[in-house]
């Protein structure tokens, strides 16, 4: 197919509808030379297809889809940490795409969780690039091995509901290069996706829409992105404008508006027609591809798409608490169910993302089944209202304390959970609270069993009970899969992707949030997530990277290929895993890095890997990392690059981020060159920190001291002297001692500059 051929033949108004969504879900086709349309679908938990693709998008039309597999949202995923699963899941779901003739996938979504409260959360995987990036392109690899695209979103920092089409995310470039473009850099290289959606807020002043160093610079000039951009539904305020930064593709259409604009700009000049030309080409290859490389509609086994969705749910599971082992129930003779949850589970967020399921497992169902002919109680518990319902309370206290243990299964309002705006607190209603406190003073034996998106706050309840299990949006199969873990079918294997504060205000974006008129301050920087808790030395509710399991695990004989090496090399880390307990189970090995040395403020400890093994009781296996050199570097906003610097490094082996077993110390040798950036304003520290810059200062200390008269000066030594001044600008300090010099400080610091900048070159 020659797309440059085809761009020729079209018209002006052609190539310019192409670049406008024709409907809510579909792109313009021209017939007379060929070119369909692309149909596009929500995602990312399963595939939402428009019964009427051809309709004008309206928020009524969210709920008519056509049924698909649900699988668990995002941030219920992102805790298997399993590579493997995601790709299956990705997969399943593209398979899927073509049974309902959808060519591209909206998600998955990959923004960074840096606070609680945003309502989109669920639809996110982690508070870390390096987890959420490698999800993020495992879940596309799925996906786009069907011959489906995926559109990556939502670029960038859509950290916040609050406000999202209006409000300018605030942030300086290292951060945003560390944290919130490094999960999207992961991604997009590690994946390939078709598309990249940009998001609806503004980036340091400017829209994301209209953000030319973002879309274009960044994105397809750096990282080497080859796939088209598409605006979020709604997200582009001036279509001109951001053709120009790079969106090729606005949608939902029709926008007549947009068209007119186009045509107008191409004949004002304000356009140029190659620049509209580059765009049609970015959505004709997508266009093309899609057509090409889906051979033919495949059957799918609905049936096993449901058992994979229990699968993953199982995996994504975490629990938090297990007191006395009061979990796996082994023969219980009466179970109290307590909880609306448990007959109708929370299973997914509300918003563009909701899927009609297939099917659905109801935890109370297949609790029942696996019962063993177990007397089972059960009651409502309570409504969704805040209030507290003292008569609803006092029958659920009634059945616990008859039965041999409790289960208390609870979701969050609806509302609370939705696309478009954020959560007011991280709480549980005041009734749910007075519920989980009132059952476990009647039966010491109550499991809490908590079917919601995101973190809530446990303090004031969580001592009240043994057991907690994380069970999330758990998507369609998640009843089967809890009723699986806590009867031990299967083992629980989950680990926190982001960290649990005891309360909100604990939360780093918490007093920046949600910004004033019309901006939000990152001003927390790179400390966001478990970095932040870290730094503050701060407790935590559950610390990133935490589960439990029903069997134990051992560490040992942590090895690196060289305890110094050059970044260029990279490193070989292997360790032995046992698993040391009784039954079958499957742990996640976290790698964490220490910079010991860094100029620049760095993070306690940053994630760099991660593996998850399967383990029979009494087996060991090695398991072997891979660090390259940008897992050892930082972004330097003067050099405006990733640089690394010689020094020590530690390697941490956790079973989460505050739980490290093993530390091997390294040396890293930097083969970084970097310009010199030394001039008349800088500080003796400065002078001190650039090594060549060192070795002239140290000279010239040295031919200063050997000046005699230099003594009136002070008799500590020279090196004491040069720190006590390292804040000092060095010229200000030569002139302090002019009168020991052997020339003026000027020409003295004339002579140093040259110097330094002539043996760099």
């Amino acid at each position: 197919m020659d797309i440059n051929e085809i761009i020729n033949q079209m018209t002006i108004k052609e190539k310019a509808a192409l670049c406008i969504g024709a409907s809510a879900w579909c792109t313009a086709s021209v017939r007379r030379l060929g070119i369909p349309q692309m149909v596009m679908a929500d995602g990312p938990h399963g595939v939402r297809r428009a019964e009427n693709i051809d309709e004008v998008h309206n928020i009524y039309s969210l709920r008519k889809s056509l049924p698909s597999t649900c699988f668990p949202t995002a941030s219920a995923v992102a805790c298997t940490w399993d590579i493997q699963l995601l790709t299956e899941m990705g997969e399943a779901i593209g398979k899927e795409c073509i049974v309902q003739g959808v060519d591209i996938l909206l998600g998955p979504g990959n923004n960074m969780k840096r606070t609680p409260l945003c309502g989109r959360n669920f639809e996110y995987f982690s508070e870390d690039p390096y987890l959420s990036g490698d999800l993020a392109a495992a879940f596309i690899n799925g996906v786009q091995s069907k011959g489906v695209g995926a559109a990556l979103k939502h670029f960038i920092a859509n950290n916040q509901e609050y406000k999202r089409y209006t409000t300018s995310a605030e942030i300086d470039e290292r951060t945003l290069r560390e944290i919130y473009l490094t999960a999207f850099e992961r991604a997009i290289k590690k994946s390939k996706p078709w598309a990249i959606m940009c998001s609806y807020n503004k980036l340091n002043g400017i829209y994301c829409s209209e953000n030319h160093e973002l879309l274009t610079e960044i994105l397809r000039e750096e990282w080497g992105f080859d796939g088209f951009i598409i605006s979020d539904w709604g997200a582009v305020h001036d279509r001109t404008e951001s053709l120009k930064a790079g969106v090729d593709l606005e949608m939902p259409g029709p926008q007549k508006k947009s068209f007119k604009n186009l045509i107008k700009a191409i004949n004002n000049g304000e356009l140029t027609e190659k620049a509209l030309n580059d765009a049609v080409k970015c959505i004709l290859k997508a266009v093309f591809k899609s057509k090409e490389e889906k051979k033919s509609v495949e059957d799918i086994d609905i049936n096993s798409h449901h058992e994979l969705a229990r699968k993953i749910a199982s995996e994504s599971m975490v629990l938090l608490k297990n007191n006395e082992n009061i979990l796996p129930m082994t023969k219980p003779k009466s179970i109290a169910i307590i909880g609306k949850a448990a007959k109708t589970p929370h299973i997914q967020g509300g918003g563009s993302s909701e899927v009609n399921p297939s099917n659905l497992d109801i935890p109370y169902e297949e609790i029942v089944k696996l019962a063993e002919g177990a007397k089972i109680f059960y009651e409502e518990g309570y409504t969704m209202k805040e209030e507290i319902n003292p008569v609803m309370i006092d029958k659920a206290v009634s059945i616990a304390k008859d039965a041999e243990i409790a289960l208390v299964f609870l979701a969050l309002p609806s509302h609370k959970e939705f696309e478009s705006y954020d959560r007011e607190d991280i709480k549980l209603t005041k009734h749910q609270i007075q519920l989980i406190k009132s059952v476990a003073l009647a039966q010491p034996k109550t499991v809490v069993i908590l079917n919601t998106g995101s973190p809530v706050s446990m303090k004031e309840w969580i001592d009240d009970v043994q057991g907690v299990l994380y069970s999330w949006l758990m998507g369609q199969g998640g009843g089967k899969a809890v009723a699986d873990i806590l009867f031990g079918k299967i083992n629980p294997s989950g680990r926190l992707a982001e960290t649990f504060p005891i309360k909100l205000s604990d939360s780093p974006a918490y007093i920046n949030y949600p910004g004033e008129n019309n901006k939000v301050i990152y001003g927390e920087g790179i400390f966001m997530g478990y970095r932040y808790y870290d730094k503050k030395e701060m407790e935590v509710q559950f610390p990133f990277g935490y589960g439990l399991s029903y069997t134990t695990f051992k560490y040992s004989n942590l090895k690196v290929s060289s305890d110094e090496f050059k970044d260029v090399d990279g490193l070989t880390i292997t360790l032995d895993v046992k698993n040391t307990g009784k039954m079958a189970g499957k742990d996640i090995i976290q790698l964490y890095i220490s910079d010991k040395e860094a100029r620049l403020a760095r993070p306690i400890k940053e994630l760099k890997g991660f593996k998850k093994v399967d383990l029979k009781p009494g087996e060991t296996k090695t398991i072997s990392f891979k660090l390259e050199e940008r897992d050892f570097a930082y972004y330097h906003p003067k050099y405006k690059r990733w640089i690394t610097e010689d020094g020590e490094f530690e390697i941490m082996i956790g079973k989460s981020s505050r739980d490290i077993s093993l530390i091997k110390k390294v040396r890293l040798i930097s083969t970084t060159q970097l310009p010199c950036t030394l001039d008349y304003n800088s500080t003796v520290r400065e002078w001190l920190e650039d090594k060549k810059g060192k070795e002239i200062i140290e000279s010239l200390s040295k031919e200063i001291m050997n000046r005699k008269d230099f003594m009136r000066l002070s008799s500590d030594s020279n090196v004491d002297i040069w720190k006590a001044a390292q804040d000092t600008q060095l010229i200000f300090l030569l002139k302090q001692i002019s009168w020991a010099l052997p020339l003026v400080p000027d020409i003295i610091m004339s002579r140093l500059l040259s110097k330094v900048h002539g043996e760099r070159k």
